[in-house]
Parts: C-alpha cells; structure tokens; sequence
C-alpha cells in the first residue's frame, strides 16, 4: 500500500487540502485520513472509490497500480 499512501498525499497536497478540509469534503474522518497517508491501516474499499471520485482519478492509479 505505498503506492496508495504516496498518492493520497500528493493528491491531497496538489489541491491544496487540509486532513480537516479533506475530511469535510469526503465525510471521511480526519483520522483515518492521516491513518492512511501515514501507512498506518489500509482503505477500506469504498473509501478507496470515494477518494478515487473525489479526485477524479481512477482507483488503480490511486492504489499505485498505474500511472
């Protein structure tokens, strides 16, 4: 899950978010956010999509598995 913990915080810093933003703007918490960015948990699968849709990207490129 590296690839993914890269990629959520280069997305998350490209828009220029906060976790507390981030989390507003999800409604995921600012804890699992952190969490995930640290590589501390992994994903659950739908926050996986709704970060994907979020960010307009797809859930490969955001789990590392494409560029």
């Amino acid at each position: 899950m590296d690839g993914f913990k890269e990629r959520l915080k280069e997305l998350r810093i490209d828009k220029g978010l906060t976790f507390d933003q981030l989390s507003k703007v999800t409604g995921l918490s600012k804890s699992a956010l952190n969490y995930w960015e640290n590589g501390v948990r992994i994903p659950s699968a739908q926050a996986v999509v709704t970060l994907a849709k979020f960010f307009n990207v797809t859930t490969d490129y955001l789990l590392g598995l494409e560029d």
